[in-house]
């Protein structure tokens, strides 16, 4: 690794997986100099999380991974149980306070920065109890009244506020929106998340690898084939297993399928929310063939429960492969017709054009990733070759061109969606006429002790799995973590000036998951 921006002494992880160094911070004043040197290298910071390691090590520990060009790199901080308190982060990434805050909501572990308010407890817990300490026994009584948030308000002659949710009238997951107007037009946007928390990583404690997979593979059903992925990314490196060549090609294979179905969905409810409801019932027809054709070759619409730590659960035949090529060919035509129906349609384009624009300074202040990123013009992809990287296989043979717009706006989203359509119907060809023989699995014999991480690509951006595995090789914590926790305040950021009637349009443009935030 060419970056050492500190003197922390990283040491490669094993495997087929994502170039990825782990090291430990001596104390909290080296993790903020990492993660300023971090900053300053244009790098980002991609995940943080804590955990209770009491049982073997006598403490308590804060984990962070960061990227740059080269990889990506796990830096952990060891905490004293007494006093868990670390130097807050979010004044160098501004990503972090949201994952700090849950931090300590879960592990009980500060940072020392000012906004303390809770991020997933919502009151459904007391405030000093800790679900994820090895000694947190059953939950206390506790009466589960929700919590005052402490919005930040906005002031002067004509503000005021419009409070929109967390039940919507669609039928869409539940988040509370709170918009600061002047008339129509956004001054401010605050956001609060949490209400789909559903205890995930609390449950995922002591379970066995596979079972492992199958919660992991959950967390946001949208993106189960890219975070089952990185679990088993993550299990395979903690265990010194390397998958076969042919599983890897058909986890490729399933993870291109996944983005396009979820392409075609948004790419529908786009045009809809534009008034365009031509767009959605001919996307969600070629969305509904796609899913099909998943349902038939693979056994689920969605692809759930496909890759498993060793490899894949299912295989494909000649003939199965045959079927994905010519879908490729039927559907990369109808989506072209469309594609010229929507980029000569002169409504949605007025709608589309400026709406919701980010740049990459934003970007790379929020540390996104992503079809969002690429949306500004960054090149930023986790298939494909860039300096001093070179992606997991099958991406490193597969030549990957990432496709981006440097518009920024609800325009450039759309365009890149088309653009990546393409190029994963590409890539499916490839796969399918180039499939490995062999197996399709190895058999997994869990390593005590052992910890790993996994990145993949997925449609929205890099989904990032943290492993360690306890003394009887079963999973003594397991973090998942979703690209929404870096977007979701781009959101923020992106409807600001637009008119409170565009926000639909532009939340959909990015489309965030809230279950993936809120594990």
């Amino acid at each position: 690794m060419r970056f050492h921006a500190e003197p922390i002494d990283f040491i490669r992880q094993p495997g087929q997986g994502a170039p990825i160094w782990r090291g430990r911070a001596a104390d909290g004043e080296d993790l903020l100099r990492y993660a300023i040197s971090v900053h300053r290298h244009a790098g980002r910071l991609c995940a943080l999380w804590g955990s209770d390691e009491r049982l073997s090590d006598a403490v308590l520990r804060l984990h962070c991974v960061f990227a740059l060009d080269e990889g990506w790199q796990w830096l952990s901080l060891d905490l004293p149980p007494d006093n868990p308190v670390y130097p807050d982060l979010s004044g160098v990434f501004a990503a972090a306070n949201r994952m700090q805050r849950a931090a300590y909501d879960l592990v009980g572990i500060r940072h020392d920065g000012a906004d303390q308010r809770p991020w997933l407890r919502h009151g459904g817990w007391p405030a000093d109890w800790f679900p994820l300490r090895h000694d947190a026994g059953e939950m206390p009584a506790n009466d589960n009244q929700p919590t005052d948030y402490d919005f930040l308000p906005v002031g002067g002659e004509g503000a005021h506020e419009i409070p929109v949710g967390p039940i919507h009238a669609g039928i869409i997951e539940p988040g509370h929106f709170r918009f600061s107007v002047i008339g129509e037009r956004v001054l401010r946007l605050e956001q609060r998340l949490g209400y789909q928390h559903k205890g995930t990583e609390c449950r995922l404690a002591s379970a066995d690898i596979f079972t492992g997979a199958k919660l992991v593979g959950r967390v946001s059903g949208d993106s189960t084939c890219a975070f089952a992925w990185a679990y088993a990314d993550a299990v395979e490196a903690a265990c010194g297993i390397a998958p076969p060549p042919r599983a890897l090609s058909l986890r490729a294979l399933l993870l291109e399928r996944e983005r396009i179905a979820n392409h075609l969905g948004d790419l529908g409810m786009l045009g809809n929310d534009a008034a365009f409801a031509f767009g959605l019932t001919q996307f969600f027809r070629l969305k509904e063939d796609w899913v099909r054709l998943n349902a038939q070759l693979f056994g689920h619409r969605f692809l759930m429960d496909t890759i498993l730590p060793g490899g894949t659960a299912c295989d494909v035949d000649a003939a199965g492969l045959a079927a994905i090529v010519a879908q490729c060919d039927s559907i990369g035509r109808e989506v072209k017709e469309l594609q010229h129906i929507y980029d000569e349609h002169a409504g949605l384009q007025d709608r589309f054009l400026t709406t919701g624009p980010i740049d990459t300074a934003l970007v790379h202040e929020l540390s996104l990733s992503g079809m969002a990123a690429r949306a500004t013009g960054l090149l930023l992809d986790a298939r494909c070759h860039r300096q001093g990287y070179v992606p997991p296989p099958p991406y490193d043979k597969l030549a990957v061109r990432p496709a981006a717009d440097e518009r920024g706006d609800v325009a450039a989203r759309v365009a890149v969606r088309f653009a990546e359509i393409y190029e994963s119907l590409r890539l499916l060809r490839l796969l399918a006429v180039g499939m490995p023989s062999g197996e399709t699995c190895v058999v997994m014999e869990p390593k005590p002790g052992g910890a790993g991480l996994g990145v993949v690509e997925g449609w929205r951006g890099e989904v990032l799995v943290g492993v360690q595995l306890d003394a009887s090789g079963k999973i003594a914590r397991c973090h998942p973590h979703d690209p929404s926790w870096q977007a979701w305040p781009a959101l923020e950021h992106a409807v600001l000036k637009d008119i409170v009637p565009d926000f639909p349009l532009i939340n959909k443009s990015f489309n965030l998951s809230y279950s993936g935030q809120d594990t």
